[in-house]
């Protein structure tokens, strides 16, 4: 069982259903429609999209920037686990590689319901630094839908990540795994 207080969140993927927001975005500014979610099998979108590079980083900017018509939307279930989490044990702890905190903190505080004190959000820029400031943290268990960033937080035998459940991570792998916010929430020790 997952201990509450030790855990901590990724966001796009595993809180926010920023893939769906993207091939939105894709269809309804670039006219690109034939896009579809289980299309995203890696992280590198070039290696997976035959989409010019150019219009790909343009859609990561207008995401990150919150310039687009779309509106993002969590994960189901997302928002009832999360509010209950925080209230019970927070503050809540989201690490993400975004590299700044953009519109996100905004829309977290409307899907959660709770204050800016109530929740933290950590922009580390990149995948590899998410270990180090969990560490810091003192965060032994994190969900998280970027495989590659689930075996590096395996090496520190400090953090024992969660995987969930994404198109893009459906390889072989030793983590625990998650389908749904359900699915977590049978996990943590309330």
């Amino acid at each position: 069982m997952i201990d509450p207080k030790s855990l901590a969140f990724d966001i796009d993927g595993v809180v926010a259903d920023t893939m769906t927001l993207f091939i939105d975005i894709l269809k309804n500014e670039f006219g690109i429609s034939d896009i579809c979610y289980e299309d995203i099998t890696c992280y590198n979108l070039t290696e997976c999209l035959d989409i010019h590079a150019d219009i790909l980083d343009e859609t990561i900017v207008k995401l990150l920037d919150g310039r687009h018509e779309g509106t993002l939307r969590p994960i189901d279930g997302a928002s009832g686990v999360l509010a209950h989490l925080g209230k019970e044990y927070g503050p809540l702890v989201f690490v993400t590689a975004r590299p700044y905190v953009g519109p996100i903190e905004e829309w977290m505080k409307n899907l959660l319901s709770l204050e800016s004190d109530d929740f933290e959000i950590i922009t580390t820029g990149s995948f590899d630094a998410k270990a180090e400031v969990l560490t810091k943290k003192e965060i032994s268990w994190f969900v998280e839908d970027r495989i590659e960033t689930c075996f590096m937080l395996e090496k520190t035998d400090k953090i024992t990540p969660v995987l969930f459940k994404q198109p893009w991570n459906r390889c072989d792998h030793p983590f625990v795994e998650v389908g749904s916010w359900t699915e977590l929430e049978s996990l943590i020790d309330f």
